[in-house]
């Protein structure tokens, strides 16, 4: 909607917003018109599978030091809590740029700003791999952090750009998929080649992937508008919108938890549930193939049962967490709790950036995705700190125990106040959306 954030809902225009309003025609980002429909034409397909494949990498980048931390530790010499604090650093550096960059580069071309970030990310990959000491891998994953932070607030606002709102939710689960995806094969892969030929070679893979994303996109990928006209002054609107501050609220506490438990999955399954260095890379697979089942349910049904959707996988993965270390006793035990806690995870991921983009005013888009993006890295960031903390002083055992704890609180939250806020919306957007189609 065409509004500024947290006021009354004013009239939609007919090509305006995230979620305009249907007619027989879509107008591009780039200005291009098309039909609307329910099938993907290559000039949609193409950008948002470059889109899907940078989304992927980015994803394998990030995650796959989870399941690298022993090797990192063992080759630095130092502790696993101390590699793992290559995980927060890297999270609290997104958290601090994210919303900075973008305001920033807020009136820059979309298209030149995501191939500037892709460059940008590809030369620190090769910068981490051959990283020969501790602190050089940390300088090295605090420039793939700048990228990072840039891509992560244009992933899905672009995504949404190349289609037609017909297939808006298939753009936002795409993204979702290419996480999914970096879970399945990435990071497993990932851990393959740190395995074989040291963990530095698993970061050069990814910097020839990242080339290969970027040929692609400078071939495929369109003109994109950008309107440019947020500014700072309205920042503070943002923060008045009461179901964007309500997600972000959120966000940091679920986050915080989800990652206690997840960024020691790889010790813990180790230790813990006692798995050989195969059947830990089986569990990692499993967790992300199970989160592309998560995307394609979003697709499904989330519209006809949003709040049930978004309660329902909030309980789900606090139960996995508290189920995580009682399933360690049973090798297949632990296996199933990982699955369903990957779909539970790529569901919650796919329905709060949804939920996030319908809450956010229509050239704010971008912004309100970089504060997600910076919210959720605190809750990386913290959650690494809690979970090494739990590590070192407790036990990796109780990760999954202390990480619920957080979920729990994060979940009786959205019951209690945001759900509420959200069915407030909805309801100014119906008056907002008959308003219009009255004076049409």
């Amino acid at each position: 909607m065409n509004r500024r954030a947290g006021g009354p809902p004013g009239p939609l225009p007919p090509h305006g917003g995230i979620f305009p309003r249907r007619s027989a025609t879509y107008f591009y980002g780039d200005g291009r018109a098309g039909p609307r429909g329910e099938i993907l034409t290559p000039r949609q397909w193409l950008p948002l599978i470059g889109i899907t494949i940078c989304v992927f990498i980015f994803n394998m980048s990030e995650f796959m030091p989870i399941g690298l931390l022993t090797d990192i530790a063992a080759d630095f010499d130092i502790s696993e809590s101390k590699a793992g604090l290559i995980i927060s650093i890297y999270a609290w550096a997104v958290a601090i740029l994210s919303l900075p960059l973008m305001l920033l580069l807020r009136k820059m071309p979309y298209r030149r700003m995501l191939l500037m970030c892709v460059a940008l990310f590809a030369f620190f990959q090769v910068l981490s791999g051959v990283s020969s000491s501790y602190e050089m891998l940390v300088v090295s994953r605090l420039g793939v952090a700048v990228a990072h932070s840039i891509f992560w607030s244009i992933a899905s606002p672009l995504a949404v750009k190349v289609v037609s709102p017909d297939l808006q939710k298939l753009a936002i689960s795409a993204v979702a998929t290419g996480t999914s995806i970096a879970m399945i094969i990435g990071l497993p892969l990932g851990r393959v080649i740190g395995l074989a030929l040291g963990w530095r070679m698993s970061f050069v893979v990814i910097a020839v992937v990242s080339v290969f994303a970027l040929a692609l996109l400078v071939a495929v990928f369109p003109k994109v508008d950008n309107p440019g006209t947020f500014t700072l002054g309205r920042l503070p609107d943002l923060f008045r919108n009461k179901v964007l501050v309500g997600i972000y609220i959120f966000l940091a506490v679920y986050v915080t938890g989800y990652y206690t438990g997840y960024s020691y999955i790889e010790p813990f399954l180790a230790q813990t549930a006692g798995l050989s260095e195969t059947m830990i890379t089986v569990a990692l697979t499993l967790f992300g193939l199970a989160g592309i089942g998560g995307s394609i349910l979003f697709t499904k049904v989330y519209d006809r049962t949003r709040y049930r959707f978004i309660m329902t996988v909030l309980v789900g993965a606090a139960v996995m967490l508290l189920l995580l270390r009682p399933s360690a006793v049973s090798m297949i035990g632990v296996l199933v709790v990982c699955t369903v806690w990957g779909f539970f995870a790529t569901s919650f991921n796919v329905a709060f950036q949804s939920e996030t983009l319908r809450a956010s005013p229509g050239d704010a888009t971008a912004i309100s995705m970089s504060l997600f993006s910076g919210i959720f890295n605190v809750g990386i960031a913290m959650g690494s700190i809690i979970g090494g903390v739990v590590t070192d002083t407790m036990s990796v055992d109780y990760i999954g125990l202390v990480g619920a704890l957080f979920v729990i609180a994060a979940t009786a939250f959205v019951g209690l106040y945001l759900i509420g806020r959200m069915k407030e919306n909805d309801a100014a957007r119906a008056r907002a959306i008959e308003e219009h189609i009255w004076r049409s």
